[in-house]
Formats: C-alpha cells, structure tokens, sequence
C-alpha cells in the first residue's frame, strides 16, 4: 500500500513538472510566432546588393515607431544585419521608414541609431528634397526626406509629372510596393522605358546620396603636378564621416586641366552615359571629372604639364543634372517585390525590409499559447489541492496513540 501511495505521488509531481515546463514555454511560443524572416534575403538580396541596391528598415511587426522608436530601430536594425549587409558600400544600413507622427525629439532617438534618413513626407518642419529647391542644408533636414516622383504603381504613375520633376532637377524620389495584401501589384512599364533613355538622371539609393551630399562637410583632398602625371586623393576622414553617419561612397570631383587631355589612369574610363555610382573618369574639353572614393590615390598621365585647379565636387555623380531613387516600402518578400526588375539593372532600389507578420490563418497560435499557460496552472492548483485533500484524509485515519512520551 505504501509502495503504491510513493508512485502516485511520483506520477503527480511529474505531471506537475511537465506542466509546468509547458508553462514555461508558453511565452516563447507566444514570441516566436510575432514574425517570420525573409528567406529570400540570403538569395536574391546578395544579387541585389551586386546590382547597386541598398537594404533598409521599415519596421518589425511585433513593435510601434510611435510606442516605442528606439526598440523598433534596434531591433530592426539587427534584424538587417543579421542577414545581409545595407549596401556594396557598407554593412551599416543608415536608411528608414518612419511614419508621419512621430515628433523631432523621436527622429533623434531614431538618428542615434544609426539612420540618417528617414523617409517619406515624415511630417517634419525641416525637410529635404520636397521640392527642387529643397536642398538639405543640415543633417536632420533628411528625417524628412520627401516623395517628389509618385508612384511605379501601373495606374498610379504620373508619367509627365515624373518627367517635369527631373526636368526640374534635384533628387526625385519614388514609392514602389510589390505586393498589397494578396494582390500583386504591377509597375508601369512606360515609366521604366522612359527612366532608360535619360542620360541626365543619377540612379541611386537613399543612402548613397545622402553619403554623396555629405561629403560637402569633409571637403578635404591632397593633388599635385609632377611631370606630366596629375596625382589626386580626396582625404578619408573616417570621424568626419562619422559625424555625419555616412558612407564611403565614390564623389565626382572637378579638375580644370587647361590644354592638357588624358592620356592614361589606374581609373577607368567613365562615359557622360554612365548613370550608377562608381569610380572613373571622363573629359569634357578643360574639364576632368574624378569620381574617386575618398582614400584612394590615382594618378593621370597628361600630355603636358600645365596650371591646374581643382574646383570642388559635382552637385551630382558624373555631373548629373538629377537624381532618382525608388524607395520599395513594407518589403517582406523581396522576390515579389523586385523580380520584375532584373532586367532593368540601371535602376537602384532602396529596399526597407520588414521581417513579415503572423500568417493569415496562424494568429490562433498566440490565443492557443496563452491556453496552455492557463490550463498550466489551473492544473497544477487542483492536482495540488487533491494531493493536500488526500494527506489530510490520511492522517485522520492514522491511530492516535495515548500517554506516549514526546520524542526528544
């Protein structure tokens, strides 16, 4: 009899155990279903980074930018660095989504980690590039990073407003989303045909032209004239970049060389055509454009030795009258979102990547989670109360015995 009351016990506290493990796991299982990473990341994304492109954040599905700014910036800043770098330029990505009611004091919060662009129309009273007028003159200009272009939507584009935009000049900046709940969204083929025959237009990303833009504060560069050979070096200053949050990016610096023409560099050769940011160089009569990263040498044999001046930075990379960026907002499936565009590699994507939310037809799991936390300790208070209501039982039926002496 005893031997069987010591099992019963047992089992009991080992199903007291087990529930209480399943109470224990009953969290995480609440924390693991919050969002699922793209996959394509891993894939896809290193052609995209190979491409030009650049990946930056939206937000995390389990988080609020109004709630909380700073926890969503971190977590989805880890989230992107986790699983691919930002950009060919650098692994830090420096590009966000921030919505429209979110206050300056938040967009800092946001910038100390590691954003300097925000984006777009952030309802901000320092802006940057609302209109072609509006060049950013400070940093925190960028948290408000406007939408001149429109949409790449098929139906939403504005082909001549798009056109006049760039006509106008500045950095024009367009919206993309793949994919709106299960629809997949088209782009508007017109728009992409005209965008390949602008030979005045700069493709890049966000951050690529904030980088480029920054540059005007770390204006610094060592040149000299030693026969015939035209040396340049545009000075990396890796804490004035840091000041300023940006990356290493190649900038188009301006020479006047007078009668002298190229005729060899350890630079290649550029054409006026080019469109996409990197290094080489091109002519233009008097004019030498020199698009370096900062902290790389290069040299240039000329035909002569002559006067020469280096006149500062392109507004532009190679001279470019304009910019266009396309921003592909909410992207949790980076295959929906840029396939369609593998033949159109002069185009450059600003991918603000977001891990994706509960699936349709999973959000049961949270629910069935918080069951067995309940039906966890339910359980364990009764089996308690049967196990006490069971001892008090047995010891009524012990035998009392009278008259004996206390054990010392």
């Amino acid at each position: 009899m005893l031997k069987c009351d010591l099992l019963r016990h047992l089992h009991m506290r080992m199903l007291v155990l087990a529930m209480l493990l399943s109470a224990m796991l009953a969290p995480s299982v609440l924390a693991d279903v919050k969002w699922e990473e793209d996959g394509w990341l891993a894939t896809i994304g290193k052609e995209r980074l190979d491409k030009g492109d650049e990946f930056g954040c939206y937000g995390m599905p389990n988080l609020e930018w109004k709630a909380d700014p700073g926890a969503v910036a971190l977590e989805c800043r880890e989230y992107i660095e986790d699983r691919i770098d930002a950009s060919k330029w650098s692994s830090t990505p420096i590009s966000t989504f921030t919505p429209s009611d979110l206050t300056a004091a938040q967009h800092t919060i946001i910038a100390n980690q590691g954003y300097s662009i925000h984006g777009d129309n952030t309802g901000q009273s320092a802006t940057a590039w609302h209109s072609a007028e509006n060049e950013p003159e400070r940093e925190y200009d960028w948290y408000d990073l406007g939408r001149r272009g429109g949409s790449l939507e098929k139906g939403i584009a504005d082909l001549s407003e798009l056109e006049s935009e760039l006509d106008a000049g500045g950095l024009v900046n367009m919206y993309w989303v793949g994919r709106i709940h299960d629809a997949t969204v088209r782009h508007d083929g017109d728009v992409v045909e005209m965008l390949s025959k602008r030979d005045d237009v700069w493709f890049t990303t966000w951050g690529e032209a904030f980088s480029y833009w920054s540059v005007e504060r770390c204006n610094s560069f060592n040149h000299s004239l030693s026969d015939s050979t035209l040396y340049f070096e545009s000075i990396d200053s890796v804490a004035c970049r840091a000041a300023s949050n940006a990356w290493n990016v190649p900038v188009t610096w301006i020479a006047n060389i007078s009668s002298a023409d190229v005729v060899d560099s350890n630079l290649p050769e550029l054409d006026v055509s080019d469109s996409n940011t990197k290094e080489g160089w091109r002519q233009e009569g008097s004019i030498l454009y020199i698009s370096v990263l900062a902290g790389n040498e290069v040299e240039f044999n000329l035909t002569e030795d002559v006067e020469y001046d280096i006149l500062g930075r392109t507004k532009f990379f190679n001279n470019k009258s304009a910019a266009l960026t396309i921003a592909g907002h909410s992207t949790t499936d980076l295959f929906l979102w840029s396939k369609r565009f593998d033949d159109h590699d002069f185009l450059k994507f600003t991918w603000l990547i977001s891990p994706r939310g509960l699936e349709e037809g999973l959000e049961w799991l949270p629910y069935a989670g918080i069951g067995v936390l309940v039906a966890s300790v339910s359980g364990i208070w009764l089996l308690l109360k049967k196990d006490a209501l069971a001892y008090s039982k047995a010891e009524e039926l012990m035998p009392v015995v009278d008259g004996g002496d206390d054990d010392e």
